[in-house]
């Protein structure tokens, strides 16, 4: 089964007066929906624009895996176990906030950020805060987010070639430029699909695109 969901679904949230825009793919903060909570490790996949000087002051975190990509511009990234980087277009940053994390998220460049922030359940509560920043990561190089059971395939395909869609129980489908024909589905920058039982599925670039998909345990 193939469950398309269209960026213009999402629900709009940020605060636009401070410079922050959000769109939210699951159930979120003010936002509930008690049908669109997750989709197997998944509890939040959302798309955050920041404005030159905007940001997220610090903030707790507890129980979550949080992988975030960077679509264009800086993401500076500062938590309470000492971390202080920035996030640029093409890195991979895991921030694991197991018993309890907290970190402040901003645009300090002077040019509009965007990125791509994943939210996923982990198997087991607890443990230790770690951070991870993986630089530059190549096209179909996987990322493994073992806490959660879950695998990132970052792909890039170039116009008219296909890319296999893992055979997994569940796959979620994030298109974050361009387009691809996912079986008779043309989804756009911002749509994506959640993926049950699956085999042998291809994603066609319609044109230049960039695909996160996640393959999913659970």
């Amino acid at each position: 089964m193939i469950d398309v969901r269209r960026a213009d679904g999402r629900y709009r949230g940020g605060d636009p007066a401070a410079g922050i825009d959000t769109r939210h793919a699951f159930s979120f903060g003010p936002h509930y929906d008690p049908d669109n909570l997750r989709f197997g490790a998944v509890i939040a996949c959302n798309e955050e624009r920041l404005a030159p000087g905007a940001g997220f002051g610090e903030h707790p975190h507890s129980h979550t895996e949080i992988v975030t990509w960077v679509v264009a511009g800086e993401l500076t990234h500062r938590d309470s176990a000492g971390h202080a980087t920035t996030v640029r277009a093409g890195d991979v940053q895991h921030l694991s906030a197991a018993a309890g994390v907290r970190h402040a998220e901003r645009n300090d460049g002077d040019t509009p950020l965007t990125f791509v922030q994943t939210w996923l359940a982990p198997l087991e509560p607890g443990g230790t805060p770690s951070y991870a920043l993986v630089p530059g990561i190549a096209d179909a190089t996987p990322y493994a987010v073992s806490a959660a059971g879950a695998l990132l395939h970052v792909r890039r395909p170039a116009p008219g070639e296909r890319v296999a869609v893992p055979d997994a129980a569940l796959v979620y489908v994030h298109v974050v430029r361009g387009a691809v024909r996912l079986g008779d589905e043309d989804l756009h920058a911002g749509d994506a699909a959640r993926v049950t039982g699956e085999s042998g599925l291809t994603a066609e670039a319609i044109g230049a695109a960039e695909l996160l998909l996640w393959e999913l345990s659970r």
